[in-house]
């Protein structure tokens, strides 16, 4: 029998006053009532056929009793609460560009809602091992290849095309993808004349494919971004950060008829990696916010 259960069902039974009531209470037979007390050793009853009272040292033990059962059931309650509540510190990492624009934001938002975590985010636009490199969650963007991961799908990752009021009011709006090529275009990534940036859209079916020329590069997309908005030419970026420069007046949708191109995006944990709270926290939390 267990200690903890014997000075429970002692401070029961000196509470409701009778064997048989805790009996009752506790759905255990009086007989067992008496084992339990009987375990603890020292007489700390006094029984008659009609009335049953503490002795010295009972009264003494039932307070220790008191304190002792609820200082475990609070370390219960902690031992729960960790059980529910995410905490500690994740690792994370996740392609520069969704990184910066759209999952610090979130994170931001995740760190307020649950204070007992921690998250160390890294961006970087390599293939990251996560077993060798100890990340507990990844994002990815593109095709999957790697069966070691449990994978949930987001959202795709989409691009539209995007210039500023001021550059569209002295160069025009492109009515279509081959008017490109008229145009100033600020390209991410830095390509070679062997491999050329290519942008493509989609209509009805179709793809049409151009390459883009301007006088401004970047491997970094929020100086492309800062370039767009100061009217230096059409960008090609995420639809979800661009939404946000839409709605403020600072650019516009060009080739609104055409959709850009979608990538898939996926939030991705180890498979053999054990499932935390935290673990399974953020994930939801991501696929509520980008799924």
């Amino acid at each position: 029998m267990d200690r903890l259960t014997s000075m429970n069902v002692f401070v029961r039974t000196a509470d409701l006053g009778s064997f048989a009531a805790a009996a009752e209470a506790l759905r255990i037979s009086p007989q067992m009532v008496a084992k339990h007390i009987a375990r603890l050793g020292t007489a700390l009853i006094n029984r008659t056929t009609r009335r049953q009272h503490l002795t010295d040292i009972g009264r003494s033990y039932y307070d220790r009793c008191k304190i002792v059962l609820s200082e475990a059931e609070a370390a219960d309650a902690i031992a729960l609460e960790m059980k529910v509540t995410p905490s500690g510190t994740l690792r994370v990492n996740a392609p520069v560009t969704f990184g910066t624009s759209s999952l610090a934001p979130f994170i931001t938002q995740y760190l307020a809602q649950y204070p007992e975590t921690q998250i160390e985010l890294t961006l970087s636009d390599r293939m990251v091992d996560p077993v060798e490199e100890g990340y507990e969650v990844i994002l990815r963007i593109g095709e999957l290849s790697d069966s070691q991961m449990i994978a949930y799908p987001l959202r795709p990752y989409r691009l539209i095309a995007c210039a500023s009021q001021g550059y569209l009011a002295q160069n025009g709006a492109p009515e279509t993808p081959a008017e490109l090529a008229t145009h100033s275009c600020l390209v991410y990534g830095i390509w070679s004349p062997q491999a050329p940036c290519r942008w493509q859209f989609y209509q009805d079916g179709k793809m049409q494919e151009i390459h883009p020329l301007g006088r401004l590069r970047s491997n970094d997309w929020r100086a492309l971004l800062h370039a767009a908005v100061s009217g230096y030419g059409v960008t090609l970026g995420p639809e979800d950060v661009l939404r946000e420069e839409i709605n403020a007046g600072r650019l516009v949708q060009v080739l609104p008829d055409y959709d850009g191109p979608s990538r898939p995006m996926h939030i991705l944990t180890p498979a053999g990696l054990r499932q935390t709270v935290k673990i399974r926290s953020f994930i939801q939390a991501v696929r509520e916010a980008f799924g």
